[in-house]
This record gives structure tokens, C-alpha cells and sequence, in this order.
């Protein structure tokens, strides 16, 4: 059986006489998986995290987060506690999260429509959607 090679397939290693020999281990490096698609991971990550989409509140609803905030209005020298649950949106994707937390009520800016605790936190009157006396 004869191949196309036969000629060059028996002669010696060539080895060169003005370059040194490459260290195996930076051999070993040139056939190392590497990042073709850079980024592309935390792409996948970032689409398949979730999402909630901002429920629309039923009027009953609307009318207890009103009385709810008028109280606090009338009780903001006694900073009472109440347990806050808000809409935030998501910066990067559509939805966003629903998030809860208890405090102090400290200031109600009607101008700016907000809720603001005593820990800072700023409460955007219309994303909330619960609050809870504690």
C-alpha cells in the first residue's frame, strides 16, 4: 500500500538550529480552550433570570393603600411601623420585583409622590402595593 507521504514519512524530526525549543507547557497552552464567545455566558444568565410584571392593584386595593397613607400622614410625628410592599423595575429587562420591608414611615412627599423610611429607603407612592401595619 502506497500513500501520498511516502517520501517524507521515514525522515528525522527537523529541528532548527537558530530557534530553541518551545517548553511543553507553553506548547500545551496553544491548544487551551479559550472564551471565543466572551460575554456570552452572562448573556444566557441574564435572559433566563426572572422577572415579575407590575400587577395592576383592583380599586378595593386602591382604596386601602389611600387610607393607609392618609394615616400615616396623620401619625408621621409618632414615625410609626408599617411593612412596605413596592414594585421596582428592572433596569436591564422588562418586570421587575417585588420587594417588602419594615420600618419607620418618616416623611410622605406628596410632590414627589414618596413614602420615605426612616433608613432612607424611598418608596414610590404608586409602585406600592400593600402596607401593613406592625
Amino acid at each position: 500500500m502506497s500513500g501520498k507521504y511516502d517520501d517524507i514519512i521515514n525522515l528525522p524530526h527537523h529541528v532548527s538550529a537558530t530557534r530553541p525549543r518551545m517548553p511543553l507547557t507553553d506548547r500545551a497552552a496553544q491548544f487551551a480552550p479559550f472564551a471565543a464567545l466572551r460575554g456570552y455566558e452572562a448573556a444566557v444568565r441574564e435572559t433566563a433570570r426572572r422577572t415579575e410584571e407590575k400587577r395592576e392593584l383592583a380599586e378595593e386595593t386602591r382604596q386601602e393603600l389611600d387610607t393607609a397613607l392618609h394615616r400615616i400622614r396623620e401619625r408621621l410625628a409618632e414615625k410609626p411601623r408599617v411593612r412596605v410592599t413596592w414594585f421596582v423595575p428592572d433596569p436591564r429587562k422588562d418586570g421587575g420585583a417585588y420587594i417588602t420591608r419594615e420600618g419607620a414611615a418618616a416623611q410622605l412627599l406628596p410632590l414627589e409622590r414618596l413614602l420615605v423610611l426612616a433608613d432612607g429607603t424611598r418608596i414610590g407612592i404608586g409602585d406600592i402595593a400593600q402596607i401593613e401595619w406592625i
